[in-house]
């Protein structure tokens, strides 16, 4: 096959996978702004047809969407700052050659990424240590990740060679002064890629909340989410008179209850949609660094 032909084929499929990524999204989108009628019917297959807003009225309007927001974005900023505050001292620690025993700690970490405990094992952990029905529940579990280290550790030993420890060292730096000063300064890609990781893994978790959480003034927004899409609760209409407050022909209230879910599943994903930007260009640095291994 020559380089030519290649390269087409290559371009053909390349672009049929982003209509078939970007195909969903665009009809979400024009769906969540459309007339119901028009959805329901078919007449809306990719662009917005007699455009509405009142389903995002409706969902904006609703206390449980905005207690299921201030919670998840709760859950997200400590749980990054937990995940960091446990990470990089970790990865640092490991990517120094001086530190004893690190072949034996890594073998011991690796083994996570293929066997663990499970899922009732973990709950009884959580449950044993107190932490049902409070935010630690969804924060602690889950905030130190083999993968995590294992990319945070080759950007380490990349970005901090040892000749700028060892000066360092010379001029009567401690090892906590080089971490603080010298070494977490170089590393700001992969502290915004892996912010960046376990903030989307928190803000679309729901099944920690569901096997821990009972309260429903500590659900996150995807549990929120999951009652109105998965469960289906809006399409009894029961669930469209409480998200609108009024009541309509059933008729209306399943064509209303389609509109919701849509304008739910771009509030939920707006947020994160806004944040990519700022540190897209962190992403791709950290990433291709940090995967590399030695």
């Amino acid at each position: 096959m020559s380089d030519k032909t290649f390269d087409i084929l290559n371009k053909i499929f390349v672009s049929l996978i982003v209509v078939i990524i970007v195909y969903p999204l665009i009809f979400v989108i024009s769906a969540s702004i459309s007339d119901p009628a028009a959805v329901s019917t078919g007449k809306m297959w990719l662009w917005p047809v007699d455009i509405t807003l009142d389903g995002f009225k409706m969902v904006l309007q609703n206390d449980d969407i905005w207690m299921g927001y201030r919670n998840t974005i709760f859950y997200v900023i400590v749980g990054i700052l937990v995940h960091l505050a446990f990470l990089l001292p970790c990865a640092y620690a490991l990517s120094r050659p001086e530190v004893r025993w690190k072949k034996v700690i890594l073998w011991f970490i690796l083994f996570t990424m293929f066997f663990n405990g499970g899922m009732i094992p973990t709950y009884l952990v959580v449950k044993n240590l107190g932490m049902l029905d409070t935010m630690w529940a969804i924060v602690i579990p889950g905030a130190l990740g083999a993968w995590s280290i294992l990319v945070a550790r080759a950007f380490f030993q990349q970005n901090v060679p040892n000749e700028l420890v060892e000066a360092a060292k010379i001029d009567g730096a401690s090892d906590y002064y080089i971490f603080y000063r010298i070494a977490l300064p170089l590393s700001v890609p992969i502290i915004a890629v892996m912010a960046l990781f376990h903030g989307v893994g928190l803000w679309n978790q729901y099944f920690s909340a569901l096997i821990y959480l009972s309260e429903r003034s500590m659900f996150p927004l995807q549990l929120i989410l999951r009652e109105i899409l998965v469960l289906n609760e809006v399409n009894t209409g029961e669930g469209v008179q409480e998200i609108t407050g009024s009541a309509g022909s059933f008729a209306d209230q399943v064509k209303m209850a389609a509109q919701i879910k849509y304008a739910v599943m771009i509030v939920s994903t707006l947020p994160l949609i806004l944040v990519y930007p700022f540190i897209q260009r962190y992403f791709v640095q950290g990433v291709l660094i940090g995967s590399v291994k030695e």
